[in-house]
């Protein structure tokens, strides 16, 4: 059985301690490993406070250099430029941890690429481009979040995990009865637990009078009115958003860059040459006699979207669930092919109902399947995490990496492909949701996958280098991702 579903008159043990017997340190091998992980993410964010959004990061006042300007450049040439930083008074800064987003594009040729941003911690950085195409090129560099805004949002995530409220649905009989639910309720009312004490995950709901556990049925969410920022950083994360350092310069010059860049809206990876399955008909002799899964958020399940759109050969069997957050599954029987999309367990961040009878975290639906070499398996997992301290999404994707290791001890030619999650809206409550949260999940899930034997679609690179800016991008960004998937397994 998966989990263990019980209830007591308070939560005994903290999050991600759930198993009552440790070792004589306190910590299981887990959790030495999210707190290495940790303290790795730790290093990377300035430790700074201030009392003046006069003392800080000025994009205005930022000033970019090119260090290697050429009339002009070749395909392949790098382009470096150096960034120095200023605050709002016109005083250099002596520290760095700025959130930056680099950016070439040719808007004409639907080109673009982004750009590797190296941080010397004194005010000072370099952004390194490779020149992918022949043409003119835009440069763009964008302050997200000065340092100082920086410092607070990822002091202000590791406090809690209120920002995101739960509602959960009990079936009670011909009616209903809603509680709250959450990954820590604090409260003295008896408390129904749902643990998985393998994987040290944990999710609760206060349990209503009169009905038992096992009648949680549905599940939504909202924001709730809470911030762990003072007023001054509130009113400084919103306003800092997205402000461009004093460089949108055109130059001529060309070729490559981080992972790949877009060359007429089409993706090409800096790595190798990837075909184009321009017809149907190519699409399904890659599929033939394949089960995809796909595990994860919207994002993924914009994959299957796409294919039942597109393919018309493929039919979506209706499984007649509860909810728009179902899972899904499009079959075409002629040529063996199945795909499915199924969302990730807890957190699934949405105002709409959806069933919790099926839930399962990712490492048990990767443990469920046998696997062969006719079975993919891609995972993204990210967006949803956003809102809760780090340590639940480490916690996470160290799990999914032991399921996939035991995946591959038993099916070795199983195919496992990592989604990174996408870049998305300037807009969007950035204590929440900030990209800069997803940027530091991002470089986490490559110290966590490092050595695995799987593939990777670099999504966080690929939406920067269209610029999209949108957590669900358009048809011809998911087509992209598609395409670099099919080229993995076929």
């Amino acid at each position: 059985m998966d989990f263990v579903i019980k209830f007591s008159e308070r939560r005994k043990w903290p999050i991600g301690s759930i198993a009552p017997c440790m070792p004589k340190d306190g910590l299981t091998e887990r959790e030495k490993k999210i707190k290495s992980v940790l303290k790795e993410m730790d290093q990377l964010v300035p430790n700074v406070t201030f009392t003046n959004v006069n003392t800080t990061t000025s994009a205005k006042n930022s000033v970019a250099t090119i260090l290697n300007h050429k009339d002009t450049y070749c395909i392949g040439d790098q382009l470096t430029v150096r960034l120095d930083m200023y605050d709002n008074l016109g005083n250099r800064k002596k520290y760095g941890g700025d959130f930056l987003r680099a950016r070439i594009f040719s808007s004409t040729l639907k080109a673009g690429t982004s750009g590797r941003v190296e941080d010397f911690n004194n005010g000072t950085y370099l952004v390194n481009f490779t020149l992918f195409w022949e043409g003119n090129v835009a440069l763009s560099v964008l302050l997200f979040h000065p340092s100082e805004g920086v410092s607070a949002l990822w002091a202000a995530r590791k406090k809690g995990y209120e920002k995101i409220v739960f509602t959960g649905m009990f079936a009670n009989g011909t009616s209903a009865v809603f509680t709250e639910c959450n990954f820590n309720v604090t409260t003295k009312a008896k408390v129904c637990e749902y643990l998985d004490h393998r994987d040290e995950e944990a999710f609760y709901c206060i349990k209503p009078d009169n009905v038992p556990c096992e009648a949680f049925i549905q599940l939504k969410s909202q924001n709730k009115p809470i911030s762990y920022l003072s007023v001054l950083e509130k009113v400084f994360s919103i306003l800092i958003l997205a402000q461009p350092v004093k460089l949108i310069s055109v130059i001529g010059m060309r070729s490559p860059s981080p992972s790949g860049y877009v060359w007429q809206n089409q993706w090409n990876p800096a790595f190798c040459t990837l075909s184009n399955f321009k017809t149907t008909d190519q699409i399904n002799a890659c599929l033939k006699g394949k089960l995809i899964y796909l595990l994860g958020d919207s994002t993924m399940r914009q994959w299957i979207e796409y294919f039942i759109r597109t393919v018309r050969s493929l039919t979506y069997f209706n499984l007649h669930a509860t909810g728009k957050v179902q899972t899904m599954v499009a079959l075409d029987t002629a040529r063996n092919i199945q795909i499915q999309w199924k969302k990730h367990g807890h957190p699934f961040i949405g105002s709409s109902e959806y069933t919790v009878k099926a839930h399962k975290y990712v490492s048990r639906e990767i443990d469920s399947l046998e696997g062969n070499r006719d079975t993919v398996i891609v995972i993204s997992l990210g967006q949803h995490f956003r809102p809760y301290p780090m340590d639940l999404f480490i916690r996470r994707v160290l799990n999914v990496r032991k399921a996939i290791e035991r995946l591959f001890l038993r099916s070795p030619d199983t195919k496992v492909i990592i989604k990174e999650e996408n870049t998305r809206e300037m807009s969007i409550d950035p204590e929440r949701f900030s990209d800069f949260h997803g940027y530091m999940q991002y470089l986490a899930s490559k110290v966590l996958f490092q050595g695995l034997n799987v593939a990777v679609i670099d999504a966080w690179d690929m939406t920067t280098a269209y610029g999209t800016y949108d957590v669900h991008p358009p048809d011809h960004v998911v087509w992209n991702e598609i395409n670099m998937f099919l080229n993995y397994i076929c």
